[in-house]
């Protein structure tokens, strides 16, 4: 098995702020974080609390303000926006609460587009595709617009998606937010078979329910993280 203490992703007092006039916002206050292969973390707040800033630093979809971002022991911070756009390619799989597929493209076609983008030729990006929606049980609907799809079979076709060039790392913000609680089921079982398999995986949530499935549980509240409980409730919906 994978060694389970490998760090794929490290914040070193990374935080972010944001200027709107002569205020200044503090998204995130200095967070040192790492995100584990073989582990399923839980980054759990309310709405406006950080989470979604601390998912995007380890995503490389933002800069940090300060501090420092590692990917795969190479620090990113100063690097373009072209070769952030590779490494979140190459190495980091993300999935979102709205699924993000493309309407007009079937099951399988949303799948290849990672690896199209990456310059695979089609018929070996249609073979990865189909055994990345083997994985997770969506053989059978492979050729289904993705408006023929259940909210559930959606997300496990996008989780599908994320994986499909064998990134280190899976992001994911909110993924169960729309479903309903057979497919929170079904979607967090697969989530945690991929940590068990050596991913690092990061699930951003206000929904405790989703607590059972974590390996290690982050509470970020007002922009700062701890290990214990936020004093504010938070609900599922």
């Amino acid at each position: 098995m994978q060694n389970d203490e490998k760090i794929v992703a490290r914040l070193l007092g990374a935080g972010k702020e944001y200027k709107a006039g002569d205020t200044v916002i503090t998204a995130l206050k200095p967070t040192t974080l790492g995100l584990k292969s073989g582990e399923l973390t839980l980054i759990l707040g309310p709405s406006g609390s950080g989470k979604t800033t601390l998912l995007s630093l380890f995503g490389c979809v933002i800069y940090p303000s300060y501090g420092e971002v590692w990917i795969s022991g190479e620090k990113v911070n100063e690097k373009s926006e072209q070769n952030l756009a590779m490494i979140r390619l190459k190495k980091i799989g993300f999935v979102f609460q709205k699924f993000n597929l493309i309407a007009p493209f079937t099951a399988l076609e949303n799948v290849m587009i990672p690896l199209q983008l990456q310059g695979m030729n089609d018929k070996d990006a249609r073979e990865k595709a189909i055994a990345a929606l083997s994985n997770v049980g969506m053989q059978d609907r492979m050729k289904n617009l993705s408006n023929d799809l259940s909210g559930g079979q959606q997300q496990r076709v996008a989780i599908a998606r994320a994986l499909v060039t064998d990134p280190e790392m899976m992001l994911c913000d909110e993924p169960t937010a729309s479903l309903d609680i057979k497919s929170v089921e079904i979607v967090m079982a697969e989530l945690r078979q991929l940590a068990k398999n050596g991913k690092a995986v990061a699930v951003v949530t206000h929904d405790t329910r989703l607590e059972p499935y974590a390996d290690s549980i982050v509470y970020v509240l007002n922009g700062e993280i701890s290990d214990k409980p936020v004093e504010t409730e938070i609900k599922h919906k």
